[in-house]
């Protein structure tokens, strides 16, 4: 499976934005969905994934409560919302695709290129 992340960009703290994670190549009902990001400097870590038909859904406490992950199997695509954004989020945003559930980089076979997103306080 072959994935493109965009919708990144530069916005203000408070602001917000919504990535895609646009799949080809393979069905995307087949895979536990991520998303990932690393900020300079720092691990890849982290922000979120559901399940095959978006029923469970997992966040980094980090992000609780301002991201929203979601699915359109029909669509082939994944989004994270992102709301409440803070300078703290800046960092390049990596979708994934994988078989086994869990906040593990390893549970995730399959990476897009990134997207960036920039916060500004």
């Amino acid at each position: 499976v072959q994935l493109q992340a965009s919708g990144g960009g530069l916005v203000q703290a408070g602001d917000s934005l919504r990535l895609s994670c646009a799949a080809s190549g393979s069905t995307l009902s087949s895979y536990i969905m991520g998303w990932f990001r690393q900020a300079p400097g720092k691990e890849r870590e982290f922000v979120s994934h559901i399940s095959y038909r978006g029923l469970n859904t997992q966040y980094a406490d980090s992000v609780k409560g301002r991201f929203t992950i979601s699915r359109d199997n029909a669509k082939n695509t994944v989004y994270l919302q992102m709301n409440s954004l803070k300078p703290e989020d800046t960092a390049v945003y990596y979708c994934a695709a994988g078989t086994r559930y869990g906040s593990m980089r390893e549970n995730f076979n399959y990476w897009g290129q990134g997207t960036q997103v920039t916060v500004s306080s």
